[in-house]
C-alpha cells in the first residue's frame, strides 16, 4: 500500500455508438478538442495530479490511441527544425515522463468488467479511474480535478468518487449517491444506486468519470452480478463497498463537459474555443 496515487486506469473499449458514422473508424477518445484528442487532456490531468503509471483498457479499433501515444518516427523527421515541431512538446512530454500499458477487454461488459481487466496490474495499489469523455477544466490557476482527489487521498485514504450537482430530472442517466456533508465539499456516502428513476434519486448528486479506488473494491467486483445488457456496473461495487468501508465523494469545483455526447462535446469546443 502507498499513500499517494500513481496508477490511472483509462477505459477506453466503448464503441462509442453517439458519434456514429466518425466512430465506425475512429476511437470517440480520439475526437479533438482544439488540437489535442480527449485522451489526451485526460492523460494530462493525470500526470499534473502526481499519476504517471497509465493503462488504457482497449477493445479492438483502438489501435489510434496506442499510435498517439507513441512516437512517429517519420512525421518528426520531416518536420524536425521547423515551427511545426513545437506543435509536439506536449505529446513528447507526456511520453517521457509517463509510462505507458494497454489491456485488452475482449467484450464490452461494463465499466465495472473494464476495471476488472487491470486487477494484475494494480496489484495490492490504490489507483484512480479516469473516463476520457468526461472533459473536466479546472479554473484558472487551480488543481485539477483529480490533482484534488490526490490531495483528499492522502489525508482520507479511502475509496473517493466525483460527483457534481445535476437536476434529479437528469438523475435516470447517472450513477446518483445518498451522502451526509462534512463540509469543503467533501460528503460521507451513505448509498449509491445506479440511473434510479428522478423520485427514488436519493440526492442531487451524480457520479461523474473520476474515481480513486482502493484495492479491495475487486472483491466486490467479484461479488456483483451483471446488470443490464450484461454489463458489471462499478456504482453496485460501490454499493457494496459503502456497507462495510468508508467511502467518500468530492463535488467537483471545474467545469465538465459530456463530451461523449454530441451535446457536450459541442459546448466543449464553444468553451475552449472562447478562451483562445
Amino acid at each position: 500500500m502507498t499513500d499517494r496515487i500513481f496508477k490511472c486506469i483509462f477505459p477506453a473499449a466503448g464503441y462509442g455508438t453517439r458519434f456514429l458514422p466518425i466512430t465506425k473508424s475512429m476511437p470517440k477518445e480520439m475526437l479533438p478538442i482544439m488540437n489535442k484528442p480527449l485522451i489526451h487532456y485526460a492523460v494530462e490531468e493525470s500526470y499534473n495530479a502526481g499519476m504517471n503509471d497509465i493503462t488504457f483498457i482497449v477493445g479492438r479499433n483502438k489501435e489510434a490511441i496506442v499510435n498517439y501515444f507513441d512516437i512517429n518516427y517519420e512525421l518528426e523527421h520531416i518536420i524536425q527544425g521547423t515551427d511545426k515541431e513545437k506543435k509536439l512538446e506536449g505529446i513528447r512530454g507526456l511520453l517521457e515522463k509517463c509510462m505507458f500499458s494497454y489491456i485488452r477487454q475482449r467484450r464490452m461488459a461494463g465499466l465495472g468488467d473494464a476495471i476488472k481487466c487491470a486487477k494484475h496490474h494494480v496489484e495490492r495499489m490504490p489507483f484512480a479511474v479516469s473516463l476520457a469523455d468526461d472533459l473536466c477544466i479546472a479554473p484558472q490557476g487551480d488543481k485539477n480535478v483529480l490533482a484534488k482527489m490526490q490531495d483528499i487521498f492522502q489525508k482520507e485514504q479511502c475509496t473517493l468518487i466525483a460527483v457534481q450537482e445535476i437536476d434529479v430530472k437528469d438523475s435516470s442517466s447517472y450513477g446518483m449517491v445518498g451522502v451526509e456533508e462534512l463540509g469543503d465539499n467533501l460528503f460521507e456516502v451513505k448509498s449509491m444506486v445506479e440511473k434510479p428513476n428522478p423520485k427514488d434519486a436519493p440526492s442531487n448528486l451524480a457520479i461523474i468519470g473520476r474515481y480513486v479506488m482502493m484495492p479491495s473494491i475487486f472483491g466486490y467486483l467479484d461479488k456483483i452480478k451483471p446488470g443490464k445488457n450484461g454489463e458489471l456496473q462499478i456504482t453496485d461495487a460501490l454499493a457494496q463497498q459503502v456497507k462495510s468501508e468508508r467511502v467518500l465523494a468530492y463535488k467537483i469545483d471545474a467545469k465538465r463537459f459530456d463530451c461523449g455526447s454530441l451535446e457536450g462535446f459541442q459546448q466543449a469546443l464553444l468553451h475552449l474555443f472562447g478562451k483562445v
